[in-house]
């Protein structure tokens, strides 16, 4: 008896809501949404069988639970996207004959194609792109799945010219399927699942952007041309989306360190490596006598350590067996190797072991801002986002185990005073835990991973602080806890982590002498709620599109005459201000002078454009009654006012904090 006779010809399909169908073997999704009515299977768009999403058109051999996807599931748009993608990719090649597509996924919020082709697209090509696409949509092309021996696919693609493609099919493992994908007569290579044709995409997409890319994001590969887009379930979540698309242009970090002159970089320092400016320096300054304020109240102590070390304290750490990808080459000094340090939790502990502690000394809890050096691939590199150089609040806490909890919930504690202080309201923790599926990843102490994870789960139930949890994120030494903050326009960051290191203990001995008069075992807690000066600066540049709130911002006031006949009492508020202590600030408060021969409306505009919170409009009159007359950037007027009371007014917001200029 063959297999196809033993097998039987019934299949049992099971439904979310546990409802159970039989019908023959090779039933398809679009059969299974038919038999349960008319307005299922004209709404279906793919099915998930087994946990495993498949097209409509795939044969069920086997009994199994299934759910039909509609355009309402969540699923649904990573699905619209991935068509999108193919059919972006069909129009192009319908377009510019002789282009090479190579990989095109979903992504979040759209989707991208990477083509070679000799000649650049321009974003005049995108409209026509763009038209081309939607009389593909219209055309309905019906898509089909075939699976095609290995040879075959090879074979076919090298004849069509795709060698990109060809050498994606040999990096397949043998015994996966090569699936192939056709729309109409157009194919590709693809995992799918597809729709049944390409109408169900419909009109809500657009083009958005071209960019470069390497091939498999290796920058010793060939250069690509990506071409990205944006698609959703109708028009009023693309017109939402791009809206929100504008103001991320209009808080763009990058943009606006530009043109708010607080950050560059050049070709002749480094890629990832930014070059601040003064007035980006005033808010590095601010963030860190902020942290050094904040660290004192909780008993920090501030050190510093070098930029380079010894191969050797690496090794020690654990970091170069680990890490190595991420760090830069080795310097040879007299012949030993010397690393570009990429984190300062070694030198803390070698500063903790340089004296002996007592049970009574700690926690010891020290701190740094410090200057650490990391390799990003330069495709990852995005303005302040992502460096290679940068400057990290750090701190290092050395605890009893019975202190760790608490130490815990203190620095959680002090990530939300940072957080209402400058009005984050959206942020929660996530708990990394290891994979255990890969435990090789991680130090192989189950017990001291458990206990850790305890202290931790206990330290964020009762803080109160909302959490989720992270399978296979943890770090090499032990879980760690990444603070999620969320910009105005939406954007999630990963701002700030905050670890309970055990490994470390051993690798550098670190002990305390106990009440026993013997040693024991310190925990380690790294922490940098501020995270780095760079990231940091780059979120807040967004958080606020640039508008910093007074005690920040890099020029606080500016003073305008109206004529030069009053350039010397202008000259006088300008100085009044500048010697006016702060005692929450790095120094005075921060003032500058507009003695251009302009309009004042254009001197205005100009402060305006600059972000800075008060320009003093100063005439005839109120140099004549020791007056300014007070306006915002944000065009209200508050009219004139006594010099001292301005001073006081603007004082009170930089020390305080807390702005009221807008």
């Amino acid at each position: 008896m063959s297999a196809s006779e033993s097998a039987p010809a019934n299949v049992t399909i099971t439904l979310p809501d546990g409802k159970a169908m039989t019908f023959a073997r090779g039933v398809t999704g679009a059969d299974v949404a038919a038999a349960i009515g008319p307005g299922l299977a004209k709404a279906a768009l793919a099915v998930e069988v087994d946990g495993q999403q498949w097209d409509l058109s795939r044969s069920i051999e086997r009994d199994a639970r299934l759910r039909i996807l509609t355009r309402k599931d969540p699923e649904a748009l990573e699905l619209i996207r991935h068509d999108a993608a193919h059919v972006l990719a069909m129009a192009v090649q319908a377009l510019y004959p002789g282009t090479q597509v190579t990989i095109g996924p979903a992504i979040e919020d759209g989707f991208y194609y990477d083509f070679a082709r000799a000649e650049p697209f321009t974003p005049e090509d995108l409209p026509k792109i763009e038209a081309k696409m939607h009389e593909i949509v219209k055309a309905a092309l019906p898509t089909r799945r075939e699976v095609w021996p290995r040879d075959q696919a090879i074979a076919h693609f090298e004849g069509l010219g795709e060698s990109y493609k060809a050498e994606l099919i040999r990096a397949i493992p043998e015994g996966e399927d090569v699936s192939i994908y056709f729309h109409g007569d157009w194919h590709d290579l693809c995992r799918g699942p597809h729709f049944a044709t390409t109408a169900p995409i419909g009109d809500a997409f657009k083009l958005t952007k071209i960019a470069g890319a390497y091939w498999r994001g290796d920058a010793k590969n060939a250069q690509l041309q990506r071409i990205y887009g944006t698609a959703w379930r109708d028009k009023k979540e693309l017109d939402e989306h791009l809206i929100r698309l504008e103001e991320a242009e209009r808080r763009d970090h990058r943009k606006l360190g530009k043109e708010l002159e607080l950050f560059t970089f050049s070709p002749d320092v480094g890629a990832g490596l930014p070059l601040w400016m003064p007035n980006g320096m005033v808010i590095r300054q601010e963030l860190e006598f902020l942290a050094l304020q904040e660290e004192r109240k909780d008993g920090y102590f501030r050190v510093a350590t070098p930029h380079i070390t010894k191969e050797a304290l690496y090794y020690r750490s654990r970091h170069l067996p680990y890490y190595a990808d991420s760090m830069y080459s080795p310097l040879d000094i007299d012949g030993e190797n010397y690393y570009l340090r990429p984190m300062n939790c070694p030198h803390h502990h070698l500063i903790y072991n340089a004296t002996r502690h007592s049970y009574r000394e700690l926690p010891l809890r020290i701190a740094e801002y410090g200057q650490d050096y990391r390799y990003e691939a330069s495709g990852g590199l995005s303005g302040l986002m992502r460096v290679r150089g940068f400057c990290m609040n750090d701190a290092h806490i050395y605890c009893r185990t019975d202190q760790a909890k608490d130490e815990f919930i203190r620095v959680m504690r002090l990530h939300a005073r940072y957080y209402d202080l400058m009005d984050i309201k959206d942020y929660y923790m996530r708990l990394s835990l290891p994979d255990l599926d890969k435990l090789d990843k991680y130090v192989d102490q189950p017990e001291k991973w458990l206990t850790a994870l305890d202290i931790i789960k206990q330290a964020m139930k009762e803080s109160g602080y909302p959490y989720v949890e992270g399978k296979g994120e943890a770090a090499f030494y032990g879980p760690k806890i990444d603070f999620m903050i969320k910009s105005a326009i939406g954007t999630e960051y990963t701002i700030s982590t905050n670890q309970l290191d055990f490994l470390a203990t051993q690798t550098f001995e670190l002990s305390y002498i106990g009440e026993d008069g013997a040693d024991h075992p310190v925990y380690v807690i790294h922490r940098a709620p501020l995270g780095t000066h760079e990231r940091f600066t780059a979120f807040l540049i967004e958080h606020y599109a640039g508008a910093f709130p007074v005690w920040l911002a890099p020029i606080q006031a500016r003073v305008i005459p109206i004529t030069e006949k009053v350039a010397d009492y202008a000259l006088e508020v300008k100085d009044r201000l500048f010697r006016e202590p702060v005692v929450n600030g790095t120094g005075g408060l921060r003032v500058d002078i507009d003695l251009a021969s302009e309009r004042m409306q254009k001197k205005i505009r100009d402060a305006q454009l600059k972000k800075i919170p008060y320009m003093l409009v100063v005439g005839e009159r109120e140099a004549a009654e020791g007056k300014v007359a007070v306006r915002l950037r944000s065009g209200k007027d508050l009219g004139a006012m006594p010099l001292e009371a301005f001073v006081a007014r603007i004082k009170a917001e930089a020390e305080s904090r807390r702005d009221v200029a807008d």
